[in-house]
């Protein structure tokens, strides 16, 4: 099982409950090419292949360019992708549990690398503020009536 980066300079813990079905919290946060379509800090995503360990997908985000793989899938619970950007590498890990009728949705996320070294309190503001947003948006969406 991936796991963050424990001794990354910058880590970021987020959680958020959303009312809505699992499965439809899940097909929101794994359709990688949509994320546009509902997280205005994603300006553009896609997929390369279906989504499984060891793909990859290009998304552009607070104007990087950033190229992700997936490290782990376990359907309807916990996606882990990570890798390299400007010189910060990072790991993120999802988890969602169904209890009842709402989603618990959890995110941790790691950075590290000699930017992260050089500016750490000021990218984990950056980092939790764009978790923080993507947690809202996801629950925004995932809440909409059908």
């Amino acid at each position: 099982m991936f796991t963050i980066d424990e001794t990354a300079p910058v880590i970021v813990r987020l959680s958020t409950v959303i009312d809505a079905p699992l499965d439809r919290v899940w097909a929101l946060h794994t359709d990688i090419d949509a994320w546009a379509a509902w997280n205005a800090d994603v300006d553009h995503a896609e997929l390369d292949g279906p989504l499984l360990p060891g793909n990859s997908f290009h998304w552009k985000t607070h104007g990087l360019d950033i190229t992700s793989t997936v490290r782990e899938l376990v359907p309807g619970e916990r996606l882990v992708w990570g890798g390299p950007a400007n010189g910060i590498e990072g790991v993120h890990v999802w988890t969602f549990e169904q209890t009842g009728n709402q989603v618990t949705v959890h995110t941790e996320e790691s950075w590290a690398g000699a930017p992260v070294d050089a500016a750490a309190d000021q990218l984990h503001q950056a980092l939790e503020h764009s978790l923080t947003t993507w947690l809202a948006s996801l629950k925004a969406r995932a809440e909409q009536a059908d």
